[in-house]
């Protein structure tokens, strides 16, 4: 596996637009996170297409690709990182030049719809890739990114860990203030209670990060990672409710991967999923794992609410849950030094 090299203050970043085209809509969300990057004593290059609108679509499939690749072939650029999801950044997946990324590793960032892109090049260039914050949600915050994401985007990129224990964060929120029109004041924040086992244990292995659903997009296809001896981060967003949840989790059971995994971390959901009392997540993820003892937690840093943390893909972790306690340890450091 490829591991990128660690990134430094002073080095650039390229900023893309795989799938939507929130960032053309939003210019002042967009300008804070630039900003916010530039404080964090980063260049910045934006890519040629990034604010570009077609329909509900960032540019062509011709125009994503570009800036894509030309971010890879940019020695400037050591680290990419993408505006914001969408629906169709698995569009990219049969036209990119995973030869060009192999020769060229570096740093690339993202989450939600951008799973495809990540996990696509995971498997065909064998990258180390990373599920973390994106450019307009995170690095676009009011007042700067949330201490917690910026404190683990800055331990698993720009330090040497061999090992890193993952804490929780002491607060979070889901609250929404619409770009560009209400997003002038922070965020309410709530008390975080912590990863909940669902059941315990301890795992070892290699992670596998996603969104539950662009993961599933690209089963049948040769641009799904394998999923033997591995540790699964899956996370959700706001739209999806208590059935496409069950489903998803079905389709992980019928295409036998709970046969070949060691475990399962699950993001925080936003509470406009709103799983009812008397049917859970925790009854909805037991059916589908039923059969199966590998430890189970949620409610962890990741997903569509924040702060969140920064999880590379391929690299080994250890999680152990047991008397009430979630530990998540990276055992291996995902970047190589300069």
């Amino acid at each position: 596996m490829i591991k990128p090299k660690l990134l430094k203050p002073g080095d650039t970043i390229g900023i893309i637009s795989t799938s939507s085209p929130v960032a053309a809509a939003c210019p002042n969300r967009f300008q804070r996170g630039i900003s916010e990057l530039e404080r964090m004593g980063f260049k910045v290059k934006v890519g040629k297409n990034a604010l570009k609108r077609i329909g509900h679509l960032a540019g062509t499939v011709e125009e994503r690709l570009e800036d894509l690749h030309e971010m890879f072939q940019d020695q400037e650029v050591k680290a990419i990182i993408n505006t914001i999801g969408g629906y169709n950044s698995h569009q990219l997946l049969e036209y990119i030049d995973y030869d060009l990324v192999k020769q060229n590793p570096k740093i690339i960032l993202g989450y939600s719809d951008f799973t495809a892109i990540l996990l696509a090049i995971h498997k065909k260039s064998e990258l180390i890739t990373f599920m973390g914050p994106a450019l307009l949600p995170q690095f676009g915050e009011y007042g700067g990114m949330l201490e917690y994401t910026k404190t683990i985007f800055e331990a698993v990129l720009m330090t040497q860990n061999d090992e890193l224990l993952i804490p929780p964060s002491k607060y979070w929120t889901s609250e929404f203030l619409a770009w560009d029109k209400e997003d002038i004041r922070p965020r309410q924040l709530i008390k975080n209670d912590g990863p909940l086992i669902i059941k315990e244990g301890r795992a070892r292995g290699k992670i596998l990060a996603g969104n539950m659903g662009t993961m599933l997009l690209l089963a049948g296809t040769e641009f799904l990672p394998s999923f033997d001896n591995k540790v699964l981060f899956l996370e959700e967003d706001e739209q999806e409710n208590p059935g496409t949840i069950d489903r998803y989790l079905t389709q992980l059971r019928h295409m036998g991967v709970f046969e070949k995994i060691n475990g399962i971390v699950v993001g925080r959901f936003h509470p406009k999923v709103e799983f009812s009392q008397d049917y859970t997540f925790v009854d909805i993820i037991c059916q589908a794992t039923k059969g199966y003892d590998f430890p189970i937690v949620y409610n962890v840093d990741f997903g569509h609410t924040d702060p969140m943390m920064t999880i590379p893909n391929g690299i080994d972790v250890k999680v152990e849950a047991s008397n009430n306690n979630v530990t998540i340890l990276f055992r291996e450091n995902p970047v190589q030094a300069s």
